[in-house]
């Protein structure tokens, strides 16, 4: 049996009446499977922790939701969870009452499986982190401009990678051709000068 806290009372006390018997019902289930589970709140939601988070239940005005920390780990049970990142849906989608709550027999495997790997220590996989290529080429509408201004591109090319790509960007940005002519004879009379784009806000 593990460890429930008064804080979760207050949660469940304060939930609309329909949410109340599925909020009491999941936490007894939860105790009654998994062994020195803590509670905890978090973001104003019912967490059940065992060496990190496990599984929470949160009430909103219509309906219950459950999740699970590492619903992605969960394959095995993708026929009854809804697997993909899920906020006030829950993974089980909205439970507005008793008789839309999964059953103790689809539940339990899940929750015990959950709590399984967090006993293990599985970890959730790594996100992929989307790097952003950085465009350093030079528009080719600057490069004729500045092949026609030996100091600006002189200038131009004493920059550093930076302030030129504020340049080309600032260029390649513009809405219309028209833009883009002005942006380009202002470019080079500042580089004439030997001035980066945004010269006026430095000191």
């Amino acid at each position: 049996m593990g460890t429930k806290i008064k804080e979760v009372d207050i949660i469940i006390d304060k939930a609309a009446p329909f949410a109340q018997p599925i909020m009491r019902h999941y936490r007894n289930l939860i105790h009654d499977n998994c062994p020195n589970v803590e509670e905890k709140i978090k973001w104003g939601m019912a967490f059940f922790d065992y060496k990190g988070p496990i599984t929470h239940i949160a009430a909103f005005k219509a309906h219950c939701a459950i999740g699970f920390w590492k619903a992605p780990l969960l394959e095995e049970f993708s026929n009854t969870l809804q697997l993909e990142e899920r906020t006030a849906m829950g993974h089980f989608g909205k439970i507005g009452g008793m008789d839309e709550m999964p059953s103790d027999e689809i539940l339990i495997p899940i929750i015990m499986e959950a709590w399984r790997l967090n006993d293990e220590n599985v970890k959730l996989p790594a996100k992929n982190k989307v790097v952003k290529e950085i465009d350093d080429s030079v528009p080719e509408e600057l490069k004729i401009a500045l092949s026609k201004a030996p100091q600006a591109q002189f200038n131009f090319e004493k920059f550093s990678p930076s302030h030129k790509r504020e340049y080309s960007n600032w260029i390649r940005e513009a809405k219309t051709e028209a833009t883009k002519l002005k942006r380009i004879n202002t470019a080079i009379e500042q580089l004439n000068e030997g001035k980066s784009k945004d010269w006026k806000y430095q000191k």
